[in-house]
């Protein structure tokens, strides 16, 4: 492992990079959304599981990536998991729609959306900090 060399950015710069990557991230939100109502259909919130298992997996990638090699700058790192990442997935969604399935006595359709999620999550997380490391190890960690 390499040991990190600090970036000298201003505390301003990197919120700024950071909403930046928000607003990017909640734009990539709707349209993929919109995209799975549109492909396959609105009785199953599949828009919130995608760009939750993406978001996912992507984070894993970037923060491996990121916080054991060079490759990734902090600044970089930060705009795209905290910034686009964080404004791409949502667990408020994924709460709200869950609950709302509940209260519809649509329990079976709330459960799988808590188990797919919880699952997918956790599997992409754990896979994008495999091919992280993977990255490293094919760059040599520079």
């Amino acid at each position: 492992m390499r040991k990190r060399t600090r970036e000298r950015r201003s505390p301003d710069v990197r919120l700024v990079l950071i909403c930046v990557g928000g607003a990017l991230g909640t734009g990539l939100r709707y349209l993929i959304s919109g995209a799975m109502v549109q492909w396959l259909g609105p009785g199953f919130p599949y828009g919130t599981l995608a760009v939750n298992v993406l978001g996912s997996f992507i984070t894993g990638v970037i923060q491996e990536v990121g916080t054991t090699s060079l490759l990734i700058p902090d600044t970089t790192r930060l705009f795209l998991t905290v910034g686009m990442m964080g404004g791409l997935t949502t667990y408020s969604t994924f709460s709200y729609e869950t609950v709302r399935l509940m209260e519809g006595d649509a329990w079976r359709q709330a459960w799988i959306n808590l188990i797919l999620t919880s699952t997918f999550c956790l599997t992409v997380c754990f896979l994008g900090i495999a091919a992280g490391r993977w990255l490293v190890g094919l760059k040599g960690g520079t």
